[in-house]
């Protein structure tokens, strides 16, 4: 399928995981990238795999969380590449080895947390609104997570951040429906990327068998949704929080 051709699709944290996997699914079905990360090096493995695949591919090495860098990386992005068709705001993170029960916890441990995920959320889209609103079309898919709906012990922090991101969801659906701008947000489950490795073999195995389906995602999968709405196969579909995971969480 080739859903994306011709479109632009910036992807903030692609340099791995389900960022990774997604800027690889719209390459595959056409799109034009830019992305944004932390780790240059792999952002340029990415740039390379998606330029086989046809794609032209513009990258920026920055912080997500830091407002001065991402105005300037979407001005790059706009004189570089030109408008953007779609925006996957996938940087996140959990507070990992940080993680606690709540009455352990931190509060410099809640900001981190809030920024990169709710935070750098709401900078990079307020940087493609404008333009979006003018032109009349546009995509918004947003990261969330399985656990802002289900929680999860040890997580609160980031059950917040991920929940915030779909109430920001819903909200800018609502704002930007009369401009026939589609905003949505893709909630994974557990999924098989590098935090996997920082989790014991017990716990993971506890997840596993609470999975109905009864193994984890893999990036790809994330991102066929992602890509899904991305592309006006989604066209009626906006506020809309498209849960992930394998059946922990039933909607």
């Amino acid at each position: 399928m080739q859903r994306l051709q011709g479109r632009l699709a910036v992807v903030t944290g692609a340099a791995n995981g389900i960022g990774r996997a997604s800027a690889l699914r719209f390459a595959s079905e056409g799109a034009n990238l830019a992305l944004i990360d932390l780790e240059k090096d792999g952002l340029d493995r990415v740039a390379g795999e998606a330029r086989r695949h046809g794609a032209k591919v513009h990258t920026i090495a920055g912080d997500c969380t830091d407002e001065a860098t991402i105005v300037k990386a979407f001005d790059e992005i706009r004189q570089t590449c030109g408008f953007v068709d779609v925006l996957m705001n996938n940087v996140g993170q959990s507070a990992r080895e940080r993680a606690s029960e709540f009455y352990k916890s931190e509060p410099e441990v809640w900001r981190f947390v809030l920024d990169v995920c709710l935070m750098a959320t709401l900078l990079a889209s307020r940087q493609v609104v404008p333009a979006m609103r003018e032109a009349r079309k546009g995509k918004i898919v947003n990261v969330a997570s399985n656990a802002g709906m289900a929680g999860e012990v040890g997580i609160s922090e980031y059950a917040a951040a991920k929940m915030g991101v779909i109430g920001f969801t819903r909200s800018l659906a609502r704002e930007l429906a009369p401009f026939h701008v589609n905003v949505n947000a893709v909630c994974p489950g557990v999924t098989k990327t590098r935090v996997i490795e920082r989790i014991s073999p017990e716990i993971v195995a506890k997840i596993e068998a609470s999975i109905p389906l009864g193994f984890f995602a893999e990036p790809e999968d994330i991102a066929a949704v992602a890509a899904f709405l991305a592309s006006d196969d989604a066209r009626y579909m906006t506020g809309q929080s498209v849960v992930v995971d394998g059946g922990r969480w039933m909607v």
